[in-house]
């Protein structure tokens, strides 16, 4: 009967370890990497003492002489002793919290226990004492590799109980009174302080390993509803990417409306209430103004929502700031019918989401910026290329006037056409095949005349792809390549040959000079980095092979073949779209 009467009791201690769980510092101690403060230290030492002294008095009172048992009264007379589950209290405190909190709890149960009487007094009270101290040390060296296990538990509790029988045979005057208790109570407080503290521990890990799938579940959520917005805050914060996030995060909560805003105005709102909470309508709470001021993520309930609509539902709101290094530029919130829908893990998922779209409009901050640069980039080089060019130009004309006037009329206006064509084509990013050949004649004209018969020029251009777009200045890049570098200093018999050719699902656009080449080491060197040259910065054909990359969908930019006999660089362009993938020529 004691063993069973004792198992009843675990009832208790399942109670207790469920409320324990409730508090967010006890749940820590399963994590070893924890560092606990002195204050939580001596509260988690008076919890576990506090719970050694319920487990002595949820005890029953034994008198081994004549066999009764009494399971409520707390006085004890000098034959009596308890059959009570103290230990383990004392166990589970030292193998969660160490060795600190295991011997303090035990020191509090233990002088208790003293105070109790009965002929067991002083020997229960120094066993619960060395339990908390031998608990603790196994509880240091436990937490340093793994969790605590629930078969762990079991023996520690088990060892432990046993050791206090041990020390009640040494200590216990009269011992033929201490054998009589230790044979009838032994088997039952060992197997129940075993399968008590095992029970603790199972308890409270699977409480714990709940909460953690309901982390996991949070923040598997968080990340699809980022992946799945990544897209629309792409082209930063506007009404039609606020919706569309608006409309993601609202598909995948139970929330009963979402909204975003910007520093003054509702960008969306998505959900109920949507006939009157507009985009395009200024900020209505003075809490969302406070969140954009403090950058600080507050909760609310009705009364500071401050609708105007007499039958309004939502009842209580999760404003989240959403910030670009460190200044609050938006605001995310979630709306709920009332604040006890408002909970931890929806507050954890609101503040994860709006540290996400931070971050995500930071990247597409960052983005426009390249963009900004790359054009820079391109406007760099045109400035670069384009006085020298001129000026030729003007020194080729000026010689013309005076030996062949109409030949010198003709260049300028060539040269008129030329700055025109290509003031309209360096304000595009693409432009079609047709203007940009257009482009390369004007410039061609012009480079004749001026190197005479030393170069000739030859076409050869399939016409039914001229309306395919490529990157501005792409080929008169190659072009002005071959003449700067390739055939600076051939005398004679020059050579540039420009081919566009039709390869089915791709076009093939090659320039080839018979110039001097380049040596090996310069032309792998050439399109991965910024290479100096004698006669320019060098910038141009490195980029030119990273706007191809980066405008043609997994292109890999510029091809150069190099030797003696001359130099031919190649791309490939897509003959659907500049975004598809470029097939390769077998």
């Amino acid at each position: 009967m004691l063993v069973v009467t004792l198992i009843e009791r675990l009832a208790i201690i399942v109670t207790i370890a469920f409320l324990l769980t409730r508090f967010k510092f006890f749940r820590k101690l399963f994590d070893y990497h924890t560092i606990m403060s002195t204050k939580q230290r001596i509260a988690l030492t008076l919890v576990f003492g506090l719970f050694g002294i319920i487990g002595t008095y949820t005890g029953i009172i034994v008198n081994p002489l004549d066999q009764t048992e009494d399971r409520w009264t707390r006085v004890l007379t000098s034959e009596e002793a308890l059959a009570n589950s103290r230990v383990l209290g004392i166990v589970i405190g030292g193998l969660l919290g160490g060795f600190r909190i295991g011997f303090g709890a035990g020191i509090i149960a233990g002088v208790h226990r003293f105070f109790l009487g009965g002929f067991t007094a002083i020997a229960c009270g120094l066993a619960t004492i060395i339990a908390g101290f031998i608990a603790g040390l196994i509880g240091n060296k436990l937490r340093k590799q793994t969790r605590i296990s629930p078969w762990t538990a079991l023996i520690v509790g088990g060892i432990a109980e046993a050791i206090q029988m041990l020390v009640i045979l040494l200590v216990a005057d009269p011992y033929p009174l201490a054998l009589a208790l230790v044979k009838e109570i032994m088997l039952p407080m060992v197997v129940t302080n075993a399968i008590g503290s095992a029970l603790f521990i199972l308890i409270i890990r699977n409480v714990l390993q709940d909460d953690e799938r309901t982390e996991a579940n949070g923040a598997q959520k968080a990340l699809q509803i980022a992946e799945s917005t990544l897209d629309h805050l792409r082209a930063g914060l506007t009404y039609t990417s606020a919706n569309k996030v608006c409309e993601i995060i609202f598909s995948k909560t139970s929330s009963l409306a979402v909204s975003m805003t910007d520093k003054d105005t509702i960008l969306a709102h998505v959900g109920s209430e949507s006939s009157h909470h507009i985009s395009g309508s200024p900020i209505q709470t003075e809490s969302t103004r406070q969140v954009i001021r403090l950058g600080e993520l507050q909760t609310i309930g009705r009364e500071e929502i401050l609708c105007n609509h007499v039958n309004c539902s939502l009842g209580a709101a999760i404003i989240a700031p959403i910030k670009i290094k460190n200044e609050t530029v938006a605001t995310l919130k979630i709306y709920v019918q009332n604040e006890n829908l408002i909970t931890p893990s929806l507050v954890e998922l609101v503040q994860g989401l709006s540290s996400m779209f931070g971050h995500q409009l930071e990247l597409s901050e960052l983005d426009q910026l390249r963009e900004l640069a790359k054009e820079a980039e391109i406007k760099a080089l045109q400035a670069q290329v384009n006085p020298h060019f001129i000026f030729n130009a003007m020194n080729t004309i000026v010689s013309l006037i005076r030996t062949n006037p109409d030949r010198a009329r003709s260049l300028l206006v060539t040269l008129a056409n030329f700055i025109r064509q290509n003031v309209e084509n360096s304000s595009s990013g693409l432009v079609t095949l047709s203007k940009e050949v257009e482009l390369i004649q004007s410039y061609l004209l012009i480079e004749e005349a001026r190197f005479g018969d030393r170069i000739h020029v030859k076409y050869s251009i399939d016409e039914n792809v001229l309306g395919i777009s490529i990157p501005s200045m792409a080929i008169l890049t190659l072009v002005q390549n071959s003449f700067k570098h390739g055939l600076q200093k051939v005398t004679k018999n020059g050579l540039v040959e420009i081919t566009i050719k039709d390869e089915l699902d791709y076009i093939s656009i090659f320039v080839r000079d018979n110039g001097q080449g380049i040596d090996d080491s310069r032309r792998l060197s050439l399109l991965h980095d910024k290479v100096e040259s004698e006669n320019g910065t060098g910038i141009g054909l490195y980029n030119l092979h990273m706007r191809l990359k980066k405008m043609i969908h997994q292109s890999d930019g510029l091809h150069i073949q190099s030797d003696i006999t001359g130099t031919t660089i190649f791309f490939f362009v897509p003959k659907i779209t500049i975004k598809q993938e470029v097939k390769r020529p077998s």
